[in-house]
């Protein structure tokens, strides 16, 4: 497959996998206020996000945003604006999320919860740079414009990280049942989590 020490770079994922980031906090936030079933759609939508951005790593595109300021600055900006617009809207609602709700509404949920995970993803440049930085480290030298190694890296990547989001998600999402309980406590936790999605969307703004 053109890979080097597949063993080393399996290790060195499992690290970083291990290391809390921004879709980790994403992740357990979504988990803990809206459920085990929200985390498991918004881990599907944060690895979708990861295997776009290895597409556009083994086709060069992601280089082309690594070089371009205006790009990087654009893809920043949008991702951070929206982390604080779904902050926003969770610090506003005067209801909880984790509530008895119809099919079409769980149906409603399911999509948006992927669709917020994979944006978060997509719209965070880090994840393109940390690829663009990290995959080459473990290529053939011979196979270093040959887009298969990348994509299987970033594939093995994906596969690794869906399993280490959807062991969280199974913790995270226990103990939202006992929110359920006190729907009091349920609105305050809509709330801080809406906190949290601001200041990541800041983090991602000032990065």
């Amino acid at each position: 497959m053109g890979v080097e020490n597949f063993m080393a770079f399996f290790v060195a994922t499992i690290l970083f996998i291990l290391t809390p980031g921004i879709e980790t906090v994403f992740l357990i936030n979504k988990s803990v206020s809206q459920g085990r079933k929200s985390g498991v759609y918004t881990a599907f939508g944060l690895n979708t996000g990861a295997l776009v951005h290895t597409l556009l790593g083994a086709l060069g595109l992601s280089v082309i945003v690594a070089k371009s300021v205006i790009f990087f600055a654009l893809i920043k900006y949008l991702g951070a604006t929206y982390l604080v617009y779904l902050g926003v809207v969770k610090i506003m609602s005067s209801k909880g999320m984790i509530g008895n709700v119809g099919e079409e509404q769980k149906k409603s949920s399911a999509k948006n919860d992927f669709k917020s995970g994979f944006i978060t993803n997509i719209l965070n440049p880090k994840v393109a740079l940390f690829f663009l930085a990290f995959f080459p480290q473990f290529i053939s030298s011979d196979q270093i414009e040959n887009p298969i190694p990348f994509i299987f890296m970033g594939v093995s990547y994906a596969v690794m990280t869906t399993i280490w989001y959807l062991i969280l998600t199974s913790f995270a999402g226990a103990f939202s049942k006992k929110i359920k309980e006190n729907q009091k406590i349920e609105i305050q936790l809509n709330k801080i989590s809406g906190v949290i999605f601001v200041l990541m969307g800041t983090q991602i703004a000032f990065m």
